[in-house]
């Protein structure tokens, strides 16, 4: 005889246990709709930016003007924090987490002022395949020996944990860069690639979530909670 079991206490996405509740954590995305985000110095989401089957989708064409797709920001800041999300991506996609972002009229773009955790699919080039620049990595700063994602169209898990300038990023529960914000290194790092052209990155010490529209292909985040350190 065939036995089947079910399991009726599997959360359910974009939900805290009553565990996480006792423990900080903060829902970012309610999985209905994008109320506490908007669209990079606009004042709501951009209309590329839409909630599909409870994940945050970025629906981008070739139609598309930068204001559609301009970077999802949190209209909170934070500045301690631990934040944990889970993405899927189509074949290609090129995406990115950012954090300590400062938005002002002073700056085009987040990634102008904000380090960012990089989504890019494994399959796709030139980028994954450079340890400074493939999935995982603190874009351009710190690099990752290895991937802990498999293909696109599968729901992975990032975390990004920020204590006092103590970084660590993880893939899936994999700890992929462990760092120290705003000392001497840190600036030795920005200095040494483009963002040294960018006056001010990386040294905002709190600041918005953003997702970046991606360059090419599509992207869904869901499970966004963050916990105040």
């Amino acid at each position: 005889m065939l036995l089947i079991s079910c399991n009726n206490n599997v959360q359910q996405p974009n939900t805290l246990t009553s565990q996480e509740e006792k423990d900080g954590w903060k829902i970012l995305f309610n999985g209905k709709d994008l109320t506490g985000w908007h669209s990079y110095l606009q004042k709501q989401p951009g209309k590329a930016w839409q909630v599909e089957d409870g994940a945050i989708y970025l629906n981008k064409n070739d139609k598309s003007v930068y204001e559609d797709f301009a970077d999802l920001t949190s209209d909170d800041e934070f500045e301690n924090f631990d934040l944990k999300l889970e993405f899927k991506t189509d074949t290609c996609a090129n995406s990115g987490v950012m954090f300590y972002v400062h938005e002002s009229p002073e700056y085009k773009n987040s990634w102008e002022t904000g380090p960012e955790m990089q989504i890019d699919d494994v399959v796709c080039g030139p980028d994954h395949l450079s340890k400074m620049n493939r999935m995982g990595t603190l874009y351009d700063l710190y690099p990752v020996d290895s991937e802990y994602v498999g293909p696109s169209g599968h729901w992975y898990q990032y975390e990004i944990k920020a204590d006092h300038g103590h970084l660590q990023l993880f893939e899936d529960g994999n700890k992929v860069v462990d760092a120290t914000m705003w000392n001497d290194h840190w600036q030795e790092l920005i200095n040494a690639v483009k963002f040294k052209d960018m006056p001010n990155f990386g040294t905002f010490r709190k600041g918005h979530i953003a997702f970046q529209g991606t360059e090419n292909g599509k992207i869904w985040f869901r499970n966004i909670k963050i916990k105040q350190l």
